[in-house]
């Protein structure tokens, strides 16, 4: 690809060719300056972008696993830029949360991308925002940004996505009164993951209970309020019957916002 004109490159990617695009991506994240030459030479779609973040171990890569299916289920396309810890070696991604997504690799509407964080700081690798932007053009309607979920302060998710989703443990709910002051502060929506253990119910009802007694917890900016709490907590588990996992609600909540979002531009356009 190195030999070929910008423009070339860019008719590619928007072509939908898988390969270009992975090697643009690979090209952005080592900065590459005729990359980001080329970046911009890009359409832009308007590919509707959902972070998932929050602490390790409360199952983030599993949440995008299922919201990719059930999102596939309805044909929509989707890319997932998985942020893992950087290699000490290589300085690329552990490629932790790409395994765990095994069973779309082979999916032509799905594009997955784990990357490593190569010292930056706040969720996100540095080439995140350029590479969504690729994914865009590649033709991705839906792109899931994944944050490496290092801590409190993982919050720079919420200048790139048009919603975001906290993903909490069961045994989260001692904590959050803790967590109010920074991660609590970010997501429009949350959601207590492995809903099937001990503690989720007592987690769900603590983050509903805060969101009632906290009006300044923001929303996403064009989004009218909710009716209350009950309509922002989520409770989900790692189960493949969609009738039982608590997904379609979480996607219900997500689709309504991206058409919350859409509403006011198509309002524009109107003569």
């Amino acid at each position: 690809m190195s030999d070929m004109e910008p423009e070339e490159v860019a008719r590619r990617v928007a072509g939908g060719d898988r390969r270009a695009c992975a090697r643009l991506i690979t090209r952005i994240e080592q900065r590459d300056p005729s990359a980001l030459a080329i970046r911009d030479l890009l359409p832009v779609r308007g590919a509707f972008k959902i972070g998932i973040t929050g602490p390790p171990g409360a199952g983030k890569s599993t949440l995008v696993d299922l919201i990719v299916h059930h999102a596939r289920a309805e044909g929509v396309t989707v890319g997932v830029l998985a942020v893992d810890p950087s290699s000490p070696r290589t300085g690329g991604a552990l490629l932790g949360d790409r395994i765990r997504m095994q069973g779309h690799a082979t999916d032509p509407g799905v594009f997955i991308r784990s990357m490593g964080t190569r010292g930056h700081y706040g969720g996100l690798a540095a080439a995140t925002s350029d590479a969504a932007r690729v994914l865009d053009a590649f033709g991705c309607s839906v792109i899931l940004l994944e944050t490496v979920g290092v801590g409190q302060t993982e919050v720079e998710v919420v200048d790139l996505a048009d919603v975001t989703i906290l993903v909490l443990g069961p045994n989260a709910g001692d904590g959050i009164q803790a967590m109010k002051a920074g991660i609590m502060e970010v997501p429009d929506l949350f959601v207590v993951n492995k809903a099937d253990l001990p503690g989720a119910d007592a987690a769900v009802l603590e983050i509903r209970r805060l969101l009632a007694e906290d009006v300044d917890l923001p929303m996403t900016p064009g989004v009218s309020p909710v009716a209350g709490p009950a309509d922002r907590v989520f409770a989900t588990r790692a189960l493949d019957d969609p009738a039982r996992n608590g997904v379609p609600e979480l996607w219900r909540a997500i689709r309504e916002r991206q058409l919350a979002l859409a509403a006011p531009a198509q309002l524009e356009e109107v003569p």
